[in-house]
């Protein structure tokens, strides 16, 4: 096997890229260990988060074997690699910012005090719907996510009073969210264009 792998070691990435498109996995596995490790660095220094930044670079290696037929050589295949990572990146920071806008959004929903005009009963009907979906959140997800938003408590602090770690504080907050946004996808987007919660 490593005298099998040691012959890919001069090839060149086109002539890899060439091998991968005709399924050759020595060559796919060439190109992996070349690249990963400093896509990973060049995703994590971004991101700020081990886990996302090595999800997205194995996501984006598992999308080019996929896509392997579909590859076309460039003359910079490290370049085009970089790209794909960079775009990636910032996919992820694109919905970091709607999650934010969406989790600091919520303590200011008031159902109480929405009044029966066609603006604010879009709000009010979106609050419950979001309420709902809240309360049907797994129990210790809930209730990490209500003292963040409720309580607006930081995650060091809820950790403190749930006995917990803060990445998994943090992991209870990114998992919600990530069902929430599933869930609520076309009430949250009615949302931001009508601007009935949101902004």
């Amino acid at each position: 096997m490593n005298l099998v792998m040691a012959e890919y070691d001069c090839m060149n990435d086109l002539e890899l890229v060439d091998l991968i498109r005709s399924g050759n996995q020595h060559a796919f596995a060439k190109i992996y260990d070349r690249y990963f490790g400093v896509l990973y660095l060049h995703a994590y220094h971004r991101l700020r988060d081990k886990d996302e930044a090595k999800d997205l670079v194995q996501e984006l290696f598992s999308h080019l074997w996929s896509q392997r037929e579909n590859l076309t050589p460039a003359s910079n295949f490290s370049s085009y690699l970089y790209t794909s990572v960079r775009n990636r990146v910032l996919n992820i920071i694109a919905h970091r910012s709607v999650e934010g806008k969406f989790l600091s959004s919520l303590p200011a929903v008031d159902i109480a005090a929405v009044a029966e005009t066609d603006h604010l009963a879009r709000e009010r009907q979106l609050a419950m719907i979001i309420e709902k979906e809240i309360q049907s959140l797994p129990p210790k997800m809930r209730q990490v996510f209500e003292l963040s938003r409720k309580a607006n408590l930081s995650y060091k602090e809820i950790a403190a009073r749930l006995a917990l770690s803060e990445q998994s504080v943090r992991s209870h907050v990114k998992g919600a969210l990530r069902l929430l946004r599933t869930r609520l996808g076309l009430w949250l987007y009615i949302g931001l264009i009508s601007g009935a919660v949101m902004m």
